[in-house]
């Protein structure tokens, strides 16, 4: 069959909720038969995953920041076509897109969880990274395939998506061509330099602070009361994708603790124990108990008190989440009923909702679920009792938490699988010391049980992002589904060695080690687990409590729990995107509104796109040993006030650009 010419502009239904009656019709409609699974398409889709595997890797490690790959994979794809002069490129484009970005959400499930052994002194062989990775990896793709309808269709128009936005208009735009992707690139060009120029050279500060100022440090000291705003055009993207909606909900949870709990904390340091809490935090510096102001820093206070609330927080949103959706989970399971009993209920489904057959699911299921299981036997455990104990911990929280990850890449663009992990963990050690199982060889195998579970939550949360860019774009999604596997298999394999050689040539303990922050938490959380100490069970409760009463009042509950968890500096700047979101809106006309929202997200997209991309440069010039920064300069009071400025002056440019929209556009 000939393939129809398609059209490349999304629907103006794409990013509202549907009228009553009203269908959604993707770029590429079901009635045609667009390009998409090539030797070009899946070579070029490998070969994003692993450089960017080993790019993220690196760059987490280092620094504790995992880029986002989908985006900057999405402009190389795009990029490449149009060097290759070849059109209808945008179903290939999406392949890439969806292969590569394996990369990011399999080295988050990694690099969170296991170099956590490296730093208690234990050892990790290659084949239980890339297990860990690769077993996680395909049960986060096999148990998102089943709510990929609820979240995609039945949901559209209430989520706002912000990384599948960015990257589905990067794509769209570059297909197009013309007026919008001269706005789009107009916009990446500007975030992009602004982001890499603050990273690269610090001609002015990536992010404010009250306590670089004289007042701000004596709030800081006396009161432990500081504020911070992250100034990156990304970030500013984002929260204007978010809305001012959410935004305010996920500042609200960062308020509470940043300007209530920490504070209050603080205000009773002389009765805390200094030496927990230096022990806690992993602090090696010997003399530091000597000044214990430098102990009880508002900063040390939040990862102390404050960040237990946060994981107390989202594990109880998550139960509710559970709960409220056991009606869709019931769906899923009812339909892998029907159709294992081959009462096919997808015969007549149009080529942009066919699905994985969910008979194929369960065997694949099955099968990973089969080789976790000779994993932790033969390459962990040794002993069936806590072997089958550990397999069904992997299963019910990965199955359960899936949808809570999904949820929150759905409304902030971000997964907050570290909590959900550390969760993980502590229930894992509890239930293993149960059976028997403690010292060395149990923190070993709570953390390749976090492991698998990390990824497996990554890749699900992560995945829901590429499913909803196929569904605006009209992508089969069996492709999709089928060839994400193997680019799972690779960033697994990619991301193993990664680890390995860094852990050879820098190590994650002494002087120079890495990083590895996300690692040192999960660390400092299991070892009293395992060893004998004292855990935070408080914290999680006041957290857990907290949450089931805003829950009762009818405030988002995840929402809230992630702004407890992530730090203030990184949420304050989604409000100021949102109340950028806000101006750009304001019109007395609906018509010229609407395309100032379009114009003003096609910019967004163009910021986080930029800075994305920048990311994965920065990281590379980190990686061959670059340094750029202008010295004193960086740090001088001059930096912070041109960093004042430059932030007004993106934001000014955002709001002015996007009420410059024509109303048919």
């Amino acid at each position: 069959m000939q393939e129809k010419q398609q059209i490349t502009s999304l629907p103006d239904n794409a990013y509202r909720e549907l009228r009553d009656g009203e269908q959604y019709n993707p770029v590429m409609g079901a009635d045609q038969t667009p390009v998409e699974v090539t030797p070009y398409s899946v070579s070029i889709g490998l070969l994003m995953a692993v450089l960017f595997s080993a790019a993220a890797a690196y760059l987490g490690l280092k620094v504790g920041q995992v880029f986002e790959a989908a985006i900057p994979i999405a402009i190389i794809a795009v990029g490449l076509g149009q060097m290759r002069g070849k059109k209808n490129m945008l179903g290939q484009n999406v392949i890439i897109q969806s292969i590569g970005a394996s990369s990011g959400v399999v080295v988050a499930g990694a690099i969170f969880t296991l170099p956590a052994l490296y730093i208690l002194g234990l050892d990790a062989q290659f084949y239980q990274v890339f297990l860990s990775s690769l077993l996680g990896g395909v049960l986060g793709i096999i148990l998102m395939i089943p709510f990929r309808k609820y979240f995609v269709k039945e949901m559209h128009g209430k989520y706002p998506f912000p990384e599948a936005t960015a990257t589905t208009e990067v794509l769209v735009s570059g297909e197009k061509g013309g007026s919008q992707a001269k706005i789009l690139v107009a916009a990446g060009l500007i975030g992009g330099l602004y982001d890499f120029i603050v990273s690269t050279f610090g001609a002015w500060v990536s992010s404010l602070s009250t306590q670089m100022w004289g007042w701000g440090k004596a709030l800081a000291a006396n009161f432990k009361l500081t504020f911070g705003l992250n100034t990156s055009a990304a970030v500013l993207g984002l929260g204007y994708i978010i809305g001012l909606k959410y935004a305010l909900i996920i500042a609200a949870g960062s308020a509470l603790v940043w300007f209530f709990i920490v504070p209050l904390v603080g205000s009773f340091d002389g009765a805390m124990d200094a030496a927990a809490m230096v022990s806690m935090l992993g602090i090696t510096n010997g003399d530091i108990l000597a000044n214990p102001e430098l102990i009880f820093t508002p900063e040390n206070l939040y990862t102390y008190i404050g960040r237990p609330i946060g994981i107390g927080g989202i594990a109880m949103a998550g139960l509710i989440g559970i709960i409220r959706q056991a009606g869709i989970i019931k769906s899923a399971l009812v339909l892998a009923k029907n159709e294992f009993s081959s009462k096919r209920s997808s015969d007549n489904e149009p080529r942009t909702q066919l699905d994985i057959r969910m008979k194929t699911i369960l065997t694949i299921l099955i099968a990973t679920l089969a080789a976790t299981l000779f994993f932790f036997q033969f390459g962990v455990l040794g002993d069936w009792t806590q072997t089958i104990v550990a397999l069904a911990i992997v299963f019910v929280i990965a199955f359960l938490f899936t949808t809570v990850a999904a949820n929150a890449i759905a409304i902030v663009g971000s997964n907050p699988v570290s909590g959900m992990t550390l969760m993980t963990l502590i229930l894992s050690s509890l239930v293993l010391v149960s059976v028997g199982l403690e010292g060395e060889s149990g923190m070993i195998a709570a953390l390749v049980i976090g492991g698998v579970v990390c990824t497996a939550l990554s890749m699900a949360g992560g995945f829901i992002t590429d499913l909803k860019v196929g569904y605006w774009l009209g992508t089969t999604p069996k492709k999709q589904q089928t060839w994400k596997f193997v680019g799972t298999f690779v960033s697994a394999a990619t991301v193993a060695g990664v680890m390995i050689i860094m852990n050879d040539t820098y190590g994650f303990v002494g002087e120079n080690a890495l990083i590895a922050p996300q690692a040192n938490a999960m660390a400092a959380v299991i070892q009293p687990l395992m060893m004998g100490g004292v855990t935070p069970w408080l914290l999680y409760g006041i957290g857990a409590g907290l949450i089931l009463v805003l829950t009762l009042i009818n405030v988002p509950a995840l929402p809230f729990a992630l702004g407890m968890f992530i730090p203030m500096s990184l949420n304050a700047p989604l409000v100021v995107g949102g109340l950028v979101s806000w101006a750009v809106n304001r019109h007395k006309n609906p018509e010229q509104a609407k395309a100032n929202n379009n114009r003003g997200t096609l910019i967004a997209s163009g910021f986080i796109a930029g800075g994305a991309l920048m990311g994965v440069v920065s990281a590379i010039l980190a990686f061959v040993g670059v340094d750029w920064v202008i010295a004193g300069w960086a740090d001088s009071m001059g930096a912070v006030y041109l960093g004042i400025l430059m932030y007004v002056a993106i934001m000014a440019y955002f709001i002015w650009h996007s009420r410059r929209a024509k109303i048919e556009e």
